[in-house]
């Protein structure tokens, strides 16, 4: 795992940079690459992995809502923890799907909350699990699983690489599946809230709408609620 910190203010910096540390140290996980960046610019031009970044909104150069969606586009796994004074670019970063929302000056035990719920966010989307068809098992990351789709007797695993034809049912899935990160919008369907593009009272697009699934009507305000809750992070 590798940790990044993205901010003009070098005191912010260090001060994220100790609490990190002492979240890992004090709940005896192993402590994770972290990487300081002071501009977007020098962040943009980082090559290395990236799982969880804390990210300032004003910066010169490159602010921070610009960074974040671009980083998004190549990197759809990135956790994004903005760490801001300025509460007015809420509603720009939600449309990356920024994870949480941490204003300027830090609170500690909201920051070790955060960490925690980051943590595993992380886990949730980088398990493998197997996908077994006629021809063998195959395996998949869950966060590349768009969706689940029921035709007849045959389940359909849509991944972003290609699509399986599942031994298993669709009730195998729905139970297998982490629960905040996937939801059953209709007998025939499973989708995952990550892939997800638009929704209207009937469909959801997923997948830069590639792909839809059906949504039942008695099920639109619960998936909705849902899905505000995976974008805001509360889960």
């Amino acid at each position: 795992m590798r940790i990044l910190i993205c901010d003009d203010d070098t005191l912010i910096i260090s001060q994220l940079n100790k609490f990190i540390l002492e979240y890992f140290e004090r709940n005896s996980l192993k402590v994770p690459a972290i990487a300081h960046f002071s501009s977007g610019e020098e962040l943009l031009a980082d090559t290395e992995e990236k799982d969880i970044l804390f990210l300032d909104v004003e910066m010169p150069g490159l602010n921070g809502i610009y960074v974040g969606n671009e980083l998004k586009q190549t990197h759809p796994n990135l956790i994004i923890i903005i760490v801001t004074s300025y509460i007015e670019y809420l509603d720009e970063a939600m449309r990356f799907h920024v994870f949480r929302y941490l204003s300027k000056p830090l609170d500690k035990k909201r920051l070790f909350r955060n960490i925690k719920d980051a943590l595993k966010l992380y886990n949730d989307t980088n398990i493998k699990i197997p996908i077994e068809t006629k021809d063998g098992i195959h395996t998949s990351y869950v966060s590349d699983i768009i969706s689940i789709e029921s035709q007849g007797r045959k389940v359909i695993v849509h991944t972003t690489t290609k699509d399986f034809f599942s031994v298993h049912n669709m009730q195998y899935w729905v139970d297998h599946l982490p629960k905040q990160l996937f939801f059953q919008s209709h007998r025939s369907f499973l989708i995952n809230f990550e892939h997800v593009t638009d929704f209207n009272h009937s469909l959801i697009y997923l997948y830069n709408n590639q792909f839809t699934a059906y949504l039942t009507r008695r099920k639109f305000t619960l998936f909705k609620e849902n899905y505000l809750l995976y974008l805001e992070g509360s889960r």
